[in-house]
């Protein structure tokens, strides 16, 4: 039986708070985000605890695990070969929004 589907419902699109940005790098594989995958981000979720999130730190943009121990903010990368970014006293910290899910492309472009 064929029904409909849509990506809308499927990812609980949830617009104008949801956003698609497109990964960059290897830093979250262990979270199974590779290069080139479409993120699906919800503005409308606030980060918490083991969220990955879009940040941004003084300006620089990261995709990246989020640790809050206390007062202590950390962002982490889910490939060992990167280290912890810890939000510092000073640094300007912005929560562009939380990843629900992610989109991989099977078939190469050309």
């Amino acid at each position: 039986m064929e029904q409909t589907l849509s990506l809308d419902e499927l990812l609980d699109i949830d617009a104008p708070h949801t956003y698609l940005v497109r990964a960059d790098g290897d830093s979250m594989t262990g979270a199974g985000i590779l290069d080139g995958d479409v993120l699906v981000v919800s503005r409308a979720l606030t980060g918490r605890h083991g969220d990955v999130v879009i940040a941004a730190i003084n300006g620089e943009t990261f995709v990246k695990r989020l640790a809050i121990r206390g007062e202590e903010v950390i962002l982490l990368s889910e490939n060992p070969k990167y280290p912890p970014r810890y939000v510092l006293e000073g640094d300007d910290l912005v929560i562009w929004g939380v990843v629900t899910d992610s989109i991989r492309r099977h078939r190469s472009h050309g």
